[in-house]
Formats: structure tokens, sequence, C-alpha cells
């Protein structure tokens, strides 16, 4: 059993920022900002391919609910938001969660095109082809 899924089961007590009957919302024990919230689904999966479209929109609304509290409790200037799927991209814990990273005037960190910047040697036309 994941260590998401021992909090889910209270086996791992943790600092709960929002639940509801599909997904909890937790403080990180490792924050990479103050209120660095992890948002998962209560059903195990590692990506949300694994997830239904109903499920996965729950998810997402258990992340904005969450924002909102995050937002009422500490006012951030702004928030980075998203998933690390699989090992290459960073994905540590195999429990689909999303991360939500207060963001500060100031604070140092990056926007989401600082995570990769290797777009590749095709045109984009070329890449579109393939879809």
């Amino acid at each position: 059993m994941c260590i998401f899924c021992k909090i889910i089961n209270g086996e791992i007590p943790n600092y709960t920022v929002y639940e509801d009957e599909n997904s909890l919302a937790f403080l990180d024990i490792n924050p990479r900002s103050k209120g660095h919230t992890v948002v998962i689904p209560k059903k195990h999966v590692e990506t949300p391919f694994e997830l239904d479209d109903e499920l996965l929109s729950k998810l997402i609304i258990a992340t904005k609910k969450a924002m909102e509290k995050i937002d009422f409790a500490l006012k951030p200037d702004g928030y980075n938001v998203g998933w690390n799927q699989k090992e290459t991209a960073g994905q540590v814990v195999p429990h689909l969660h999303l991360h939500i990273l207060p963001r500060w005037q100031g604070d140092g960190g990056g926007n989401i095109h600082s995570i990769i910047n290797r777009p590749g040697t095709e045109k984009v036309e070329d890449v579109f082809r393939l879809f």
C-alpha cells in the first residue's frame, strides 16, 4: 500500500486542507512554499489516464476548493498547480497527486516554462502531423 493510501486510511496523520468523498488535500510535509498542498484522489491510481472523466473532474474541483481555502488563509500572490506524471517527470509517489504551490512576489521561483527547455529539432508543424 502506498503512503498516500495509508494517509487516506488514517494510518498516517496529515494536515488536511480539504476533503470530500472522492479527494483529500493536505499540506506537503516537505513543502516547496508556504502552504504547499497535495491533492489526491481517494481511489489509488498512478496517472489521470486511470480515472474516469467524472472522478478526474471531481479531483479538479477539489483542487479548486483547496486553493480557495489556501487563498483565504494565506493570501498568496499567485499559484503554480500541476502534477508530475511518471518517474521521468519527477513523480516520486506512484499515486496521482496534484501540487498546489502558493507563490509570493520575489519568492525566487520560476514559472511552468522553467521546468524544461528542450523543444527538440522538429518543426511544430511536423510534430502536429503526428496527431
